[in-house]
């Protein structure tokens, strides 16, 4: 580990020259690039140099306790280092732990009623409400791609992307099957009943990350359904996108105008590719440790709101909490904060093995 650190170090202050050099500064997209790679080793520096500086205050209170004069001083100081050197070990094991590059992306998010009909559309739009109140607590912006409506206001399926600083780092332990069980507003005889939906938070990518042949793509335009007013009606603004070699389809129908919908389906349509380029690349990591926490699995239950218990258990860490209103109204960072947590426990295990 200490070897890493050295070589980590040594990059560190390599990038420190590099961004100070006036023909660096001239290239603006070279001196960015290394101005990222320098924040993004900057921490594990300064804790790295943390623990040098401990460790030789450690070592010099070993020699001055062969100073009988200075002796319990010295001893003071010397246990005093010690016992801080395993926690900054262990900081310095995290930090090492290599980061998601997708962390710090936007993200689109699609939501699909699955079993249970009405009730299941009705508990994709709860899913939806509870999203864009945490959105809305992290002052994070909010807008709907595509949208299919019920009449009791609920969505078969719902896309919209979530910009914001981190917003990938915070949600992307949100896809899954989410199970609700609770009496249904259409239920007349009070029977608990069990619906499902689907999430799937996708990191958005710029036009760089993912190339698309135009060729491969079928264009169609049609008029939106739903609530918008005679000029949605009146209008072919909605677009379909078919990426012919996947099949991928993608809609968007929110805009009023033609070009705005293609411009949120390619971008749909890139986050999509760049999902199952993702994929591949992981199941080609031989022997790669898979978290129990997880963040793809589309097939997988995470997570179970009980109405009448006012519980939500999420099942990958076994947590329960007990205050269904607030959860539903976007209080969702101590579940984040538990994913996060029990993930990195997982990737520290891995490092260890």
């Amino acid at each position: 580990m200490f070897e890493k650190l050295e070589t980590v170090e040594k990059r560190y202050d390599e990038l420190t020259k590099m961004i100070s050099d006036p023909e660096v500064i001239a290239n603006h997209t070279e001196w960015q690039k290394l101005m990222k790679e320098h924040a993004s080793i900057e921490e594990i520096v300064l804790k790295f140099r943390e623990y040098k500086k401990e460790k030789q205050a450690m070592e010099e209170a070993e020699e001055l306790m062969k100073d009988p004069e200075m002796k319990e001083l010295a001893e003071e100081e010397y246990y005093a280092s010690k016992e801080k050197l395993p926690e900054i070990e262990e900081e310095l094991k995290f930090l090492l732990i290599p980061k998601d590059p997708d962390d710090d992306k936007n993200i689109i998010c699609e939501i699909r009623a699955g079993a249970g009909g009405e009730e299941a559309a009705l508990f994709a739009g709860t899913l939806f409400r509870m999203y864009t109140m945490y959105a809305e607590r992290k002052h994070w912006k909010v807008e709907v791609l595509n949208e299919n409506e019920t009449g009791l206001g609920g969505y078969k399926e719902i896309s919209f992307m979530i910009t914001g600083k981190g917003v990938y780092s915070r949600l992307k332990f949100e896809s899954g099957v989410h199970r609700v069980q609770r009496v249904p507003d259409t239920e007349s005889s009070g029977r608990i009943h069990t619906s499902t939906a689907t999430v799937a938070v996708l990191p958005v990518v710029e036009d760089v990350e993912i190339e698309i042949n135009p060729a491969d793509i079928k264009m169609e335009v049609f008029r939106s359904s739903g609530a918008g007013g005679q000029h949605i009606n009146k209008t072919s603004s909605a677009v379909r996108l078919i990426h012919e070699p996947t099949g991928i389809v993608v809609e968007c129908q929110t805009e009023r105008s033609q070009f705005q919908n293609r411009d949120n389906a390619m971008r749909m349509l890139r986050t999509k590719l760049y999902e199952i380029e993702k994929q591949k690349q992981d199941s080609e990591i031989s022997n790669a440790r898979k978290s129990q926490v997880g963040s793809g699995d589309r097939s997988e239950k995470i997570r179970t709101y009980n109405y009448p218990q006012g519980r939500i258990t999420d099942h990958r860490i076994g947590m329960s909490i007990y205050q269904m209103e607030n959860f539903l109204n976007g209080d969702l960072d101590e579940m984040i904060d538990n994913l996060i947590a029990a993930d990195r426990a997982e990737k520290l295990k891995g490092e260890d093995e």
